[in-house]
């Protein structure tokens, strides 16, 4: 009986006793929390800063790496749909990774032997044609003299002046792509041989790598976010360069069929110089515009006749720009014009022509990413907690976070 009571007087008493109260935080200690918080986070905004800076820098003196990296990369991920159907239809992942591989090489070579063999050959007869160059762009020349004594005397000059013989090329044109490389400098071998292999482990791995980036997330909702985001890489990065290598082939070969009806020689290889440069936004049809132009200088006596050439390539590209890519595309991959242009000066400056050839799909692969990942809220961090405020009067003034929880 006393057991019992004294079981039930514990019991009351634990009943009756309170929990134990929280911890009692002072303003000062919230406020030194607060600075701490925000010290790390300024230190984390600079180093990111200072990264961002020394980034593009390191790319550039490492571009002999990096540049054949990336674009074995993003030429990866564009084969990848062409490899998954592979293996839906029982090809074992080595043997359609090689089957890509060689379509690949094959593609090169083929647009190799279109287009530098011929223009070797319009390289070597430039020193034979600067006559009629000069006898096309004399009336443009006399016409223009009279606006101005310095374009007067610069463009006489031209005209009358004796003509410089241009350094004339010679060996044998290029006749495939392993005679272009062994021709050039043997970098260029170790380079192309390396990014060969890039494509070649990454796709043949592709699955095993996708598998583990997947169930190596320590939640079902980051697995799934995962499998989202490399999923919308994949398809993002090859619906646009299939999309605009369709739609660059169709203008190709518009723009070859329209020279071959003008009479123009080799129209393929123009065609192939216009399917190549239209991969480079707002620059490359420009330059295409510019060859094309000088072919035509070199081909037809009559300037008109001879400026038909660059004026198709340019109308073909109004149409293509404006018409086409908007309708196949559509607002799935619209990408705002400013971000193209940034991304293209970018990508132009550390790596040249390949960089530019690469600024949109790599444009795309960040994008991507950066909308699944979320971008870091700077304007926030800088005046959400008090770093900017207003007082009673409207007069912006400089206020700490202390400052704030102190008053």
């Amino acid at each position: 009986m006393e057991g019992e009571l004294s079981a039930q007087d514990g019991e009351t008493k634990n009943a009756a006793t309170p929990p134990p109260p929280a911890p009692v935080q002072y303003p000062e200690e919230s406020a030194i929390e607060l600075r701490r918080d925000r010290l790390l986070a300024g230190l984390t905004l600079m180093g990111g800063v200072a990264l961002v800076l020394a980034l593009p820098f390191a790319l550039q003196a490492g571009s002999e790496f990096f540049l054949p990296l990336t674009a074995a990369l993003v030429i990866a991920v564009a084969l990848v749909p062409l490899l998954e159907w592979l293996e839906r239809h029982r090809v074992p992942a080595p043997l359609a990774s090689l089957i890509c591989v060689v379509l690949f090489i094959v593609a090169v070579n083929a647009a190799l032997a279109l287009i530098v063999v011929p223009a070797w050959q319009w390289m070597r007869m430039l020193p034979d044609r600067v006559d009629l160059i000069q006898a096309n762009l004399r009336p443009l020349i006399d016409f223009y003299s009279s606006l101005q004594q310095f374009i007067d005397d610069t463009l006489r000059n031209f005209v009358s002046g004796p003509i410089q013989e241009p350094v004339a090329v010679s060996g044998p044109p290029p006749q495939s792509l392993v005679d272009l490389v062994t021709s050039s400098a043997p970098n260029v071998l170790i380079q192309l041989f390396f990014a060969v292999l890039v494509i070649y482990f990454f796709l043949s791995g592709w699955t095993r790598l996708r598998k583990k980036a997947i169930t190596s997330r320590s939640s079902f909702g980051g697995a799934m976010a995962t499998a989202r985001v490399i999923q919308d890489v994949v398809d993002d990065t090859s619906a646009y360069l299939g999309t605009i290598t369709l739609i660059n082939l169709l203008l190709g070969l518009f723009v070859a069929g329209c020279l071959w009806l003008l009479g123009m020689p080799t129209p393929l290889m123009w065609g192939g110089i216009a399917t190549l440069l239209n991969y480079i936004p707002y620059f490359g049809p420009v330059l295409a515009a510019i060859l094309l132009g000088l072919g035509g200088l070199m081909t037809f006596p009559d300037l008109w006749l001879a400026a038909l050439p660059g004026l198709i390539m340019i109308g073909a590209h109004l149409v293509e720009a404006n018409l086409i890519t908007p309708l196949v595309v559509g607002h799935r991959l619209t990408i705002s014009p400013l971000m193209i242009l940034v991304s293209l000066s970018f990508w132009s400056w550390v790596w040249g022509t390949p960089g530019a050839l690469l600024a949109v799909p790599l444009l795309i692969i960040i994008q991507t990413v950066m909308e699944a990942a979320g971008t870091p809220d700077i304007a926030g961090f800088l005046f959400e907690h008090g770093t900017l405020v207003h007082d009673n009067g409207g007069r912006r003034k400089q206020r700490g976070a202390g400052d704030e929880h102190s008053g």
